[in-house]
């Protein structure tokens, strides 16, 4: 169990959360929790033993609101944030590079891969790689708001993410068509949006998608700026 994630899942906004345990231990981080699952969260810490050390977010997310502000008044555990995705009530603001530990040896690399926002990170544990929005399963997040750009997210895909081994697994912050993990060397190989494309034939497909908003953009931004939490709190 404790080489591989558990996996939890909002159907709402299709967000995918994960519990990292350090084995040997009874220390936890938890990636992109979401407001409406902290009984959920807690109860599967609770059941495996297991004492939250810290929370960790890929983005300030734009279609739910995280529950680590919530999560960390309930555990102690610190908040770790990308530094450039304006979160200042979190302990921890993490810059490209950095390495958070947890348990006693437990290590998890901080990679800057900017492109769905301009702050986006993703986090390496294990032979995983913790996406968030910027590569998903055979696809990516869009490049459209909050800084995001096209360009910048072809670059930290191909650049940072395709040159990790092709054995490492990739789990995504979301999945819309029920899959749930997938590994480096599939996407290199196979992903629709960026396999086999050039960097100008991204950019054009990308600026071309013309999504329609996240519904909660307006309050979910806001909010997880502020870990989830009513400002004033």
């Amino acid at each position: 169990m404790h080489n591989n994630p558990i996996q939890l899942f909002d159907a709402v906004s299709s967000t995918f959360t994960y519990i990292l345990a350090a084995p040997g231990s009874d220390a936890a981080v938890i990636i992109d929790p979401v407001d409406q699952h902290v009984e959920r969260d807690l109860a599967h810490l609770k059941r495996l033993g297991l004492r939250l050390e810290y929370i960790l977010e890929t983005h300030a997310h734009a279609d739910h609101v995280t529950s680590a502000g919530r999560l960390r008044q309930l555990t102690g555990a610190r908040a770790a944030v990308p530094s450039g995705c304006g979160i200042p009530p979190a302990e921890v603001q993490l810059q490209d590079g950095d390495i958070v530990r947890f348990g006693a040896a437990e290590t998890i690399a901080v990679i800057h891969t900017p492109g769905h926002t301009a702050g986006s990170m993703c986090y390496v544990w294990r032979g995983n790689v913790f996406t968030g929005d910027t590569l998903l399963i055979d696809g990516c997040g869009r490049t459209d708001f909050q800084g995001g750009s096209a360009a910048a997210l072809y670059d930290s895909i191909t650049h940072k993410l395709f040159a990790l081994p092709d054995a490492t697994r990739v789990w995504p912050g979301h999945d819309y068509k029920g899959q749930s993990a997938s590994t480096i060397g599939w996407e290199k190989a196979h992903n629709a949006r960026v396999s086999g494309r050039s960097r100008e034939d991204f950019v054009t497909l990308m600026n071309g998608l013309n999504l329609p908003q996240p519904k909660l953009i307006d309050i979910a931004v806001p909010a997880n700026r502020n870990l989830g939490l009513p400002h004033g709190v």
